[in-house]
Order: structure tokens, then C-alpha cells, then sequence
């Protein structure tokens, strides 16, 4: 899942600031893997489904005590469990919209720049997709963190503390990806609006210009 995200972001949705076109060719590129239903099924969505309903019981099961023990690390696995949450709903309805409805992306890649366009510049869909970004990119780079100290994997106070600045750059970094690539879609590659017409010179004069014989 975190390398899903890794490449979604800073990989595929990047490529979006250098054009439509560029864009087009990730998108083709993706959807001509081999096997390309079977990675998506067990490499993105199966893990996606079970990490989300495994977190929502251990949310469920748990018992908030941020109010009487208001210390940063509480205040910490606070957010992570509603940055999960949200990320979830972001990420199912993000998978539904660009997958499921409209053009299918596989099948015209050409087309993959504008349907995304056409989503932020809904300013509710714009504003969504940025709670869900920053959102995602906090659950797994903090994620990282607590899966390391969790399992002792980074031991002691020093190492935790370089590990936990590494993974609030990588969130850092994930964001400020993520939102110029939500600001290329939305404001520059723009094409005429539907409905414009262009009109085409030619060199032939006009009915005006004819000479008279």
C-alpha cells in the first residue's frame, strides 16, 4: 500500500505538471502492465479494503484519551486514526470516480488529464481532494514511524526521534507533490471551454475584398 501511494503521488500524478500529454503516456503505460486487473485486485484494493476495516475495528475497539491525558503522542495516534479514516472514504470514492464512472482511463488515456481536471474544478471536489491528500500522506509517513517503534524496529530515543523527522519530511514532501499536481489539473493546461469555436483564416478575400469586373 505505501508503495501504491509512493507512486501515485510522487510518480504518476507528478508527471501531470509536465502536460497532458506526458500524463496520457503514465496512464498508458500503467494500463498496459500485464495483468494489470489481478496487480490492482491484490496489490491495491484487497490490501486497501483490509487495512481500512482492520484500522476502523482497532478505532472502534480503542478508547480515546486525549481529553484527560493531552500528551503529543496521544494527540499523535489521535490523528492517525482519523487521518485513516478519512483517507479511506477519499480513496474508495477517488478509486470509484476515475475508475468506474465516465471515461475509463485504461481505455482512453488520452482523456485522463481532463477527467481529473474536470473533478477539481468543482471547488467542494478540489477542497475534498485536498483533506484526502494531506490526509493520506500523513497516515503513511506517520505510519511508518509507529510500525518502526512498535515493533522495535528503531529502538531508543535518539533513533526514534531522526526516524520521526524523516517521516514528517517524507509527509512533508508527499503534500507539496500532491498539491501542484492538484494545481496543474486545475489551473494551467487549460483547454477552450465546450461550446468555442475557432475560426480559420484562410487566403481566399472576402466577398467584399473581390475585385469587381
Amino acid at each position: 500500500m505505501g508503495a501504491f501511494l509512493f507512486e501515485h503521488i510522487l510518480i504518476s500524478n507528478s508527471t501531470a505538471i509536465s502536460g497532458p500529454d506526458a500524463y496520457a503516456r503514465q496512464v498508458s503505460f500503467l494500463a498496459n502492465l500485464p495483468l494489470v486487473f489481478f496487480l490492482e485486485l491484490f496489490g491495491i484494493w484487497l490490501p486497501i479494503l483490509f487495512h481500512g476495516l482492520y484500522g476502523f475495528n482497532i478505532w472502534y475497539r480503542g478508547d480515546g484519551n486525549t481529553i484527560a491525558y493531552p500528551w503529543s503522542g496521544n494527540w499523535m495516534y489521535t490523528a492517525q486514526r482519523w487521518t485513516g479514516g478519512i483517507a479511506f472514504v477519499y480513496i474508495v470514492w477517488h478509486t470509484y470516480t476515475m475508475r468506474f464512472t465516465g471515461n475509463d482511463l485504461h481505455d482512453n488515456p488520452a482523456g485522463s488529464f481532463a477527467k481529473v481536471a474536470a473533478e477539481v474544478h468543482n471547488p467542494w471536489l478540489l477542497a475534498f481532494y485536498v483533506v484526502g491528500l494531506i490526509c493520506a500522506s500523513w497516515h503513511f509517513a506517520y505510519g511508518i514511524w509507529l510500525f518502526a517503534a512498535k515493533w522495535g524496529i528503531v529502538s531508543g530515543d535518539q533513533a526514534q526521534q531522526r526516524l520521526l523527522r524523516v517521516c514528517l519530511a517524507l509527509f512533508m514532501l508527499l503534500s507539496v507533490v500532491g498539491l501542484v499536481s492538484l494545481y496543474t489539473f486545475r489551473k494551467r493546461f487549460q483547454e477552450p471551454p465546450t461550446g468555442t469555436m475557432t475560426i480559420l483564416t484562410t487566403d481566399r478575400p472576402a466577398a467584399h475584398q473581390r475585385p469587381v469586373s
